[in-house]
């Protein structure tokens, strides 16, 4: 969870001063974490923001796996088209994150530079695809693909860097043209630009989950410290709504009634747990639920702690 508050503050202080002025202090104060915990988790500035990197671009990726390209089309094409539509999309929701990836990894050190130049050979690989099915295939060179990889993001740049810009979804027929021009013609290009824009994919509920909340922390308006015990006792309300304290006790492994009385009474009093049975009369069994902030805070926190699983399972492979 401290992770997830440090990743959440860096996101903000990047898009408050930009990339380059960022420091650990400016990260921590808008995480509200110590300098200490920073470090017990990044060994530098630069290890935070690559997680920053790495975390948004694993949302990218969920979000690709979740529309099964593959079953959308046979046709490199049309796989392009509604992978570009999906990025775009997600570019959209999170103009926070968008900036980040494409305009900030830009002014990033060495270690970010590799990172992106790794994003866009994967890009790359995935547009060269066209070149041997291609039409004109035989006479398109191979760096034709990074050349268009590079050429769209140039445009992506120009237009997050514009405050009263249109949407980005809104190139995606021009920016389709621009990708298959070289592979399939003149033809196929002004058709793709002149193509309605594709129907929007539908999304996981993880997914759901962090597009409606527009790339806010639900836990920034939370005035207490989230521990792993915490988690587990509002997970526990989650399952079990309207479970007595001893319940959620034995769910979140705090078997001391006294200290699972007095944390449920403190997430009642900063409002994200609700008492609905007698159990304000003395005597009388408990019944906690979430409140609609503790919902939003617990699906957070699931989602932060999925990601966390997927980054990790992928540094263990």
């Amino acid at each position: 969870m401290q992770r997830a508050r440090l990743l959440d503050g860096a996101v903000a202080a990047i898009s408050e001063l930009g990339w380059s002025r960022v420091t650990v202090a400016s990260i921590t104060s808008r995480a509200r974490v110590s300098r200490k915990t920073f470090y017990d988790l990044f060994g530098e500035r630069e290890d935070c923001l690559l997680a920053v990197l790495d975390d948004t671009l694993t949302r990218v990726e969920g979000e690709l796996a979740a529309a099964n390209l593959e079953g959308v089309s046979s046709s490199w094409c049309g796989r392009v088209r509604m992978g570009l539509w999906i990025v775009l999309s997600f570019l959209d929701r999170e103009p926070e994150l968008a900036r980040l990836l494409v305009v900030g990894s830009a002014s990033g050190g060495r270690r970010v530079q590799e990172w992106r130049q790794d994003v866009i050979a994967r890009l790359a690989r995935v547009v060269d695809e066209g070149r041997p099915g291609g039409a004109r295939g035989d006479r398109v060179p191979v760096l034709t693909a990074e050349g268009s990889v590079g050429a769209v993001l140039t445009i992506l740049h120009t237009r997050l860097l514009d405050p009263e810009r249109a949407p980005l979804s809104d190139l995606q027929g021009q920016l389709m043209g621009l990708i298959v021009l070289p592979y399939l013609g003149a033809a196929a290009a002004l058709s793709e630009c002149e193509r309605p824009a594709p129907r929007a994919p539908l999304l996981s509920s993880a997914v759901r989950v962090r597009a409606c909340r527009g790339g806010i922390d639900p836990l920034r308006g939370v005035p207490m410290r989230l521990t792993y015990r915490t988690a587990r006792v509002l997970a526990a309300a989650a399952e079990h709504p309207g479970a007595s304290n001893r319940l959620i006790g034995e769910q979140a492994d705090v078997y001391d009634q006294g200290q699972i009385s007095k944390l449920l009474a403190r997430l009642e009093r900063i409002g994200l747990l609700a008492n609905t049975g007698e159990g304000h009369v003395k005597g009388e069994s408990n019944a906690w639920s979430l409140t609609a902030l503790g919902e939003r805070v617990t699906e957070h926190l699931a989602l932060k702690t999925s990601h966390a699983r997927t980054n990790h399972a992928r540094e263990t492979a």
